[in-house]
């Protein structure tokens, strides 16, 4: 029996997938478990991505997006996944901030700031600057398990 023909989206995931991996350290996901993980958010929206990068650095952020600008693909930045408006779902690559970039680089409590990665999840930020009579201003409900990269994309 001949196998059917791939559709240009099945040819295009596959490319995209082959492209991604070699350019980026960290991990590139098009199985259709990574799909369905990063098809939703905390929202009723549904979108299904042709796979999800998790970047273990700047640089494999850069080499993600110049792969997805030369293959015309969409790049979603996602944290946590509990936006209440579909803003961390789309149909391009997710890139998923919460596996690799989820570090506390720097605390400064004299002059009041902290540098994190985008997949810093706010109560770290704030059990890290609580002893020295600091916090960190939102105050999402989801503080347990959002993300700094997160709130700043949604204006949180």
């Amino acid at each position: 029996m001949p196998h059917p023909t791939p559709t240009p989206e099945q040819v295009l995931r596959a490319d995209l997938a082959r492209a991604l991996a070699a350019e980026v350290a960290g991990e590139a996901d098009f199985s259709v478990t990574a799909r369905a993980l990063t098809t939703m958010d905390a929202s009723n929206y549904r979108r299904v991505p042709l796979g999800t990068v998790a970047p273990r650095d700047a640089d494999d952020v850069a080499a993600t997006l110049a792969v997805c600008r030369e293959y015309g693909v969409p790049v979603v930045a996602r944290g946590a996944g509990t936006s209440i408006a579909g803003q961390a779902t789309g149909v391009g690559v997710v890139l998923d901030f919460t596996r690799h970039m989820n570090g506390l680089l720097a605390l400064d409590p004299e002059a009041r700031t902290a540098r994190v990665q985008p997949g810093l999840i706010l109560d770290r930020l704030r059990d890290a600057a609580a002893p020295h009579g600091l916090t960190f201003g939102p105050d999402p409900s989801t503080h347990s398990r959002c993300t700094l990269g997160g709130m700043i994309g949604n204006n949180s």
